[in-house]
């Protein structure tokens, strides 16, 4: 599978994740553990939610030769 997270939306769901996990530490809450989706999407460069509707946040890479 392509990576289809760019590198300011990769910044922006580890740094959600992150927050939501530790207020779920924070509040002692099961909660927390939703903060994993937007984590692990964001380290991996991969988000399924987007192959559906064509997203990608990457930069594209121009393979045309000048």
């Amino acid at each position: 599978m392509k990576n289809n997270v760019g590198g300011a939306d990769k910044i922006i769901r580890i740094v959600v994740g992150l927050i939501i996990i530790v207020l779920g530490f924070v509040y002692s809450s099961w909660w927390g553990l939703i903060g994993l989706i937007p984590l692990i999407t964001g380290l991996a460069g991969q988000c399924s939610l987007y192959l559906p509707f064509g997203i990608s946040t990457c930069k594209v890479k121009n393979t045309e030769e000048k």
